[in-house]
């Protein structure tokens, strides 16, 4: 069971929907807890509290031979498979020693779609009917699987998802050819109808049945095929607003296999992941739409400069910013001042006017923001400046901060924090 386990973990840590992997620490042997790097990550629950969870698959013995997959069944990997029943066993052992509060399960597809989902299914439903279990349930739907067992997996699991993986139909096509857009498209579509049918279900009874109330999410694999920022924002944008997603993840590809028609990467991208989950943060959260942030012209994200910077210095028109005066979407344009700094500027100056010691104290960022804002009609910087220039000066309080912070770290002495 403990060389499964080892495999079957192992195997799920590409996965980015539970992106936090588990630690290993060494300690006595007759202490009290320990951690283990087998399968433990951490998640959200749908009121916003980070859960951990037991992050494995059911099996990584594949039918499909996906280019960038380490599970691709012509990728010579040792193969395990778990029954029903053992996840069931280990979720609920894990649970009662405290190590976990939750399951994240997914699969290699095993035979077809409909036998792996018919599998994953049985184990949610063990979980709730049999064993009672009300913990967290994370589980990954199989693209082609029969529409039934999509329902039956929301009803069970706190949060489902399809996973995308790559952004265009064309490197589907190339790099997992044994994959249809539309498996992936119509359960994912399904999931949303399904959604917002429960809601409004549950407002007419609290006792109707919950379907995925932590919503459905989706994985986007970035960097093994030639899509730029701007289309894969594009997409996730669109599937906010059709499929009445929760969340997309961006994976940063890493190479996993030897294939001619995958890149030749010295390492992952994962400044680009970095900077396309921000540009997602915009998105959902501050009103700016794909084509705002990037254009067919301008297709890449900026290395640089976090995105709403980047839009900000491709927009010296829409600023100075006068704080006591703009509206709340106005605000969140601004670099440095997020959501819910925002939200205490609208707040305060019901009472008095901002000040800019004020500003500080409810969060802004000033040291970003002072290029951007007026405060009373008083700029914190000399006004009219190009933003030529205050992009270098941008830049160059960016480098003082790094290294100001590693000569910090520098003169910790060893063990003087803990």
């Amino acid at each position: 069971m403990l060389t499964k386990l080892q495999i079957l973990s192992g195997a799920a840590r590409y996965d980015a929907s539970c992106a936090s992997s588990g630690s290993k620490r060494e300690g006595p042997s007759t202490g009290t807890g320990n951690t283990s790097s087998s399968g433990i990550c951490h998640s959200w629950s749908d009121d916003g509290r980070c859960i951990s969870l037991l992050k494995i698959l059911l099996s990584n013995d594949c039918i499909y031979d996906c280019a960038y997959c380490v599970n691709r069944s012509t990728n010579p990997v040792e193969r395990a498979s778990f029954t029903a029943r053992e996840v069931v066993d280990l979720t609920l052992e894990f649970y009662r020693r405290n190590y976990i509060e939750g399951l994240f399960l997914s699969s290699a597809v095993m035979k077809s779609p409909d036998h792996t989902m018919e599998c994953m299914v049985r184990v949610a439903e063990t979980l709730r009917t049999e064993e009672q279990f009300g913990g967290y349930i994370h589980m990954k739907i199989i693209p082609g699987c029969n529409s039934e067992l999509v329902r039956k997996a929301g009803l069970y699991a706190d949060r489902i998802s399809v996973n995308i993986e790559l952004p265009s139909q064309a490197s589907l096509q190339r790099l997992a050819p044994q994959k249809l857009k539309s498996a992936i498209l119509e359960p994912m579509a399904l999931i949303g109808r399904e959604i917002s049918s429960s809601l409004v279900e549950r407002k007419a009874s609290r006792k109707a049945p919950r379907f995925a109330p932590a919503g459905q999410s989706t994985q986007m694999i970035i960097g093994a095929s030639p899509e730029t920022d701007f289309q894969i924002l594009s997409l996730s944008q669109g599937l906010y607003k059709k499929m009445n997603l929760k969340r997309v993840y961006y994976s940063a590809y890493v190479p996993v296999t030897d294939d001619s028609r995958l890149p030749v990467l010295s390492a992952p991208p994962l400044l680009r992941e970095h900077r396309l989950y921000q540009a997602d943060w915009l998105l959902r959260f501050y009103g700016f739409t794909a084509d705002e942030i990037l254009s067919d012209d301008a297709p890449h994200l900026d290395e640089t400069f976090d995105p709403k910077t980047a839009w900000a210095l491709r927009h010296p028109e829409f600023f100075p910013v006068e704080v006591n005066r703009a509206d709340y979407a106005t605000l969140l344009r601004v670099p440095g001042i997020g959501v819910l700094s925002a939200k205490r500027i609208v707040s305060a100056r019901r009472f008095s006017l901002i000040t800019p010691d004020g500003l500080k104290k409810i969060g802004v960022v000033i040291k970003r923001a002072k290029y951007f804002i007026t405060c009373s009609g008083k700029s914190f910087e000399k006004p009219d400046q190009q933003p030529a220039l205050i992009r270098q000066r941008l830049l160059l309080s960016e480098r003082t901060d790094a290294s100001v912070s590693t000569i910090s770290h520098q003169l910790v002495l060893p063990g003087l924090y803990t």
